[in-house]
């Protein structure tokens, strides 16, 4: 059973539904009520930047189109001040004791109150027009939902190669990872919300969940090219490229990504 610790005491913030008054200047017709789920391990170097950015998108969100937004940080058994930080930054906490990202995921989703949801990893830099972006596009009620491209920026020209050419691939094949992924809370129901037994492309696998669920009900999802966000490249910036090459590899991660053992080094403290 998961446990929800409340945000500390801190400054006003659009978190945690906060209401602002619609505008009768905005440029939405609707205003939002949004949950930004953000799952959490080990991830107390890079989640206040993380949860920074957030909270510039949900502002600029708010002060255009009124409403509410909620940002919720699902902390997997962090052996570090994750929860902390969380908290500190506004977010409400909550602990998930069984390990996986698609558990804090699913963990995070049941205990959101928004009618959309927006799946944020703890190490991804979303711009501040990127809830903007989001909220326009569910504007067309056709629209399930769906993920924003990625923004990669490695040190190793190598790595920017291989990410470069990864990312050409996803296009061909009509998937989209994970590091900002989203849709309406009655979508995520529907399509039955991320594989828990998936250690690793478990985001992939909703992407294509949710274009099933649209094609078998004549709607759609969206991928949001701009504007991007920008994940971290720890792991293409520190691992050798053998390393790289075996745990990003598609047939690799497709065959055993149900296995725990194998995935123990993705989540490793090297990288966190």
């Amino acid at each position: 059973m998961a446990e929800i610790v409340a945000p500390a005491p801190r400054r006003a913030t659009p978190h945690s539904l906060a209401h602002v008054p619609h505008s009768s200047a905005s440029r939405y017709a609707d205003p939002v009520r949004l949950s930004i789920i953000v799952p959490a391990y080990n991830e107390e170097a890079w989640l206040a930047a993380t949860l920074e950015a957030i909270e510039a998108a949900a502002t600029r969100l708010l002060d255009r189109a009124g409403g509410s937004v909620e940002m919720i940080v699902v902390d997997n058994n962090s052996g570090d001040r994750t929860a902390a930080v969380a908290l500190m930054q506004g977010a409400t906490v909550i602990h998930e004791p069984v390990q996986g990202i698609a558990r804090s995921r699913n963990a995070g989703a049941r205990h959101a109150n928004g009618e959309v949801l927006v799946f944020v990893d703890a190490d991804v830099i979303v711009p501040p027009s990127l809830l903007e972006a989001i909220h326009s596009v569910l504007g067309d009620p056709a629209c399930l939902g769906g993920a924003v491209d990625v923004d990669y920026r490695p040190r190793r020209r190598f790595a920017r190669l291989y990410l470069r050419a990864w990312r050409r691939l996803a296009e061909l094949a009509g998937m989209a990872q994970g590091a900002t992924q989203f849709c309406r809370a009655s979508a995520f129901e529907e399509a039955g919300g991320y594989d828990e037994q998936a250690w690793i492309g478990e985001d992939v696998d909703f992407f294509w969940s949710l274009k099933r669920l649209a094609r078998d009900t004549g709607r759609k999802v969206a991928l949001i090219r701009q504007p991007r966000v920008a994940p971290s490249t720890r792991r293409f910036d520190k691992w050798p490229l053998w390393r790289v090459l075996i745990w990003t590899n598609p047939l690799f991660i497709a065959l055993l990504r149900r296995r725990k053992a194998v995935w123990t080094g993705w989540y490793a403290r090297e990288v966190r």
